[in-house]
């Protein structure tokens, strides 16, 4: 086997490799006498096959499987020998017009990781912005809760309906006289003014009283999800069976007996908790902006353009599930082209400090533990359906890229809490509004730290002067991308596809033709 480098510029590295045709035959030669004792052959005793039958037997899938085996001893081998630390799968291609008998010919192309030094972790300052959570925030989180559960009581026969009152229906809907799937309920709870059901249904609801009955005419949206409806005009004869109005909530403990606590104490002992855990977490993102700000500052280092490419594909395809869920995709996806150097910026400041974070992580023996690493793959696996929860966990288990993927998070995250036990944390307490408006601002911002390195000069001093305007209201598609640096492919991404897939015909209720409990509801 001969190996020779074609190709050292930068983290680029080639190589052009060449398996002598007798080698090749060599390794056949072996396989055959391996398998030779279990080949049976008529008119041969078991295991007295001649060596060149069971060559024309099987020969031309033992060269196959010869030629791939010795590939990627190849690869493995020019990895070794070079020290190499592959950044990605390297691309490996055979020569074209390769035939038995011949040497076999490949190209190895692939990036290195750079060599990071590991950055000095004892001069990390970090300001940490705190939100104590008021007595005040706890009672309007019940207030909240309250108005989410609302209790209905029968009104008076005579009362007529109006906004903000139940309506407890029986219907029947009908397109060109002909009744249509789900378009027909008993004891369907409406509010009216909620906007469950389509355009123009409640409205024709309002003043009628208990024991009506009525018939109304409505028009399908033209983006129905149904589009069997999409566009037409129905009728629905509707009964009503009772007109409920609301009744009066009182904040004590039988309304905290209803979430199955003992008492108004416990539900405010649990609302705080989890407006703490709320603010908690806005404090770490807070908190990992700033560190990672002052790691990117002070690093500037070459990094691999495959992997760059990947994470801007990532971010790209995000902004582009935005743009299609904003109210305005084509002026999104506008302003996404126009700031598309900014965003590959981006990307390669993540990449950037993603190897600073593994560097670092290595350097202090930061690890995740072969249980953390069972649990995660137990949980990513609840995001499918049961059926499909074992396949996945067989594809993470064989699949060293996609377990890498699903790692990467968990170890990066244990890795920034390394550094927040180096640094030196000061607290500043600040209202909630405060500390999202904190990292609001990180968010616009870093772009323009991404970008600014590249950028010459004259440019990013011609970027400075809208960043008052930027800050008032920062674009849809920067807010999409901007988000916190370790941000990756999810683990779905990685997944097989029949795992990956979920059932279609589970769309939300909401977004069907009317159905059972909740007829003509609105997309």
């Amino acid at each position: 086997m001969q190996i020779k480098e074609t190709t050292n510029e930068g983290l680029k590295r080639a190589y052009a490799i060449t398996i002598p045709a007798k080698e090749i035959d060599a390794r056949i030669d072996s396989e055959i006498k391996k398998i030779a004792p279990q080949v049976k052959m008529p008119g041969f005793r078991p295991g007295k096959v001649p060596a060149n039958l069971v060559r024309k037997m099987h020969g031309e899938q033992l060269h196959a499987e010869a030629v791939n085996s010795m590939i990627r001893e190849s690869v493995d081998k020019t990895m070794a020998d070079n020290k190499l630390k592959p950044a990605m799968q390297p691309k490996v291609e055979l020569g074209e017009g390769y035939e038995e008998g011949k040497d076999a010919s490949l190209t190895i192309e692939l990036e290195v990781l750079p060599e990071v030094e590991a950055p000095a972790t004892d001069d990390i300052k970090i300001e940490r912005l705190t939100v104590p959570v008021s007595d005040e925030e706890v009672m309007d989180a019940i207030g909240k809760l309250a108005e989410n559960n609302k209790s209905y009581k029968d009104a008076a026969k005579t009362k007529k309906a109006a906004d903000g009152d139940q309506l407890i229906i029986d219907f029947v809907g009908r397109v060109d006289g002909e009744e249509f799937e789900g378009g027909k309920a008993e004891d369907a709870a409406l509010v009216l003014g909620s906007g469950m059901f389509i355009p123009g249904f409640e409205d024709q609801l309002v003043g009628v009283k208990t024991g009506d009955a009525k018939t109304i005419e409505v028009t399908f949206p033209e983006d129905y999800q149904a589009t069997h409806l999409a566009g037409k005009k129905a009728e629905f004869d509707v009964t009503v069976k009772q007109v409920k109005v609301e009744g009066d909530t009182k904040l004590d403990d039988d309304f905290a007996k209803n979430f199955g606590l003992d008492g108004i104490d416990k539900l405010k002992e649990l609302l705080r908790g989890q407006l703490e855990q709320e603010t908690a977490g806005l404090t770490r993102t807070q908190m990992k902006r700033s560190l990672l700000d002052q790691l990117a500052a002070g690093h500037d280092f070459a990094v691999p353009q495959g992997m760059v490419d990947a994470e801007f594909d990532a971010i790209w395809t995000q902004l582009q599930q935005e743009a299609a869920r904003s109210e305005n995709p084509e002026e999104m996806l506008k302003e996404m082209d126009a700031e598309k150097d900014d965003y590959r910026s981006i990307a390669e400041r993540r990449v950037r400090l993603g190897l600073l974070l593994s560097e670092i992580g290595q350097a202090n023996n930061v690890q995740v533990t072969s249980q953390e690493m069972s649990m995660l793959i137990q949980q990513a696996a609840q995001q499918y359906r049961p059926e499909d929860r074992e396949r996945f966990m067989q594809y993470i288990q064989q699949e060293p890229m996609a377990a890498a993927q699903l790692r990467a998070p968990l170890y990066e995250d244990k890795v920034v809490d390394f550094l927040f036990d180096k640094a030196e944390i000061t607290d500043r307490e600040v209202t909630r509004e405060e500390l999202e408006a904190a990292i609001e601002a990180e968010e616009t911002e870093e772009p323009k730290k991404a970008a600014k390195k590249k950028a010459p000069a004259k440019k990013a001093a011609a970027k400075k002067a809208p960043a008052k305007k930027a800050d008032e209201k920062k674009p849809a598609a920067k807010k999409a991308a901007a988000k916190t640096e370790e941000k990756k492919p999810t683990a779905k991404k990685a997944a097989p596809k029949k795992a990956a897939a979920k059932s279609d015909d589970k769309k939300p209720a909401a977004k069907k033709a009317p159905a059972k409990k909740a007829a003509a509801k609105k997309k």
